[in-house]
């Protein structure tokens, strides 16, 4: 075993332990502190793969200014301590069906378009920017189709997170 495959080890059972700390925690405040952690770890991964701007965007944009915000926000609507709310009969059974759903697409996507011989190139520098532009969504909405639905189903999560604890706030129904 190397020194490298060492530390991607601890820190993946890091990033794994801090994710699971903030899905489970039921305080706002701990569950926004794992999430910083878990950028963190995400960040030294870049750092490992040799990309220290994006490692530094990481921490700048996201363990930075995005979980300023979020904890602004839980402060703001006094929402650290998560109350047990009531759940509809139907929720749990369609959870469990759209998970379900959610996870066989992604992993029919991964074998179907699992390709040992990919070959990533360094863009022509004579193409001009709109037929590059092209190629590029091209490429995001067909080879990493997965990567880009699961960030939009994050954020619609966390859209609907806020209005949530917004509409609580004011005093209406949930």
């Amino acid at each position: 075993m190397n020194s490298d495959l060492i530390v991607f080890l601890v820190l993946s059972l890091v990033a794994i332990s801090s994710a699971l700390g903030m899905l489970f925690s039921r305080n706002a405040v701990y569950s926004a502190l794992f999430l910083v952690l878990n950028f963190i770890t995400v960040a030294v991964f870049y750092l490992l793969l040799g990309a220290p701007f994006i490692a530094m965007s990481q921490i700048t944009v996201y363990a930075g200014a995005i979980m300023v915000l979020f904890l602004f926000v839980i402060m703001l609507l006094g929402a650290e301590n998560l109350a047990p709310g009531n759940s509809l009969p139907w929720q749990k059974p369609l959870a469990g069906l759209l998970s379900t759903i959610l996870a066989v697409e992604a992993i029919y996507i991964l074998f179907s378009r699992a390709r040992s011989d990919a070959v990533i190139t360094a863009p022509d520098a004579s193409l001009n920017t709109m037929e590059s532009l092209r190629e590029m969504a091209m490429t995001l909405f067909s080879d990493y189709l997965l990567p880009f639905e699961v960030t939009s189903i994050l954020l619609l999560v966390a859209m609907v997170g806020a209005i949530i604890l917004t509409r609580r706030e004011k005093g209406g129904q949930s």
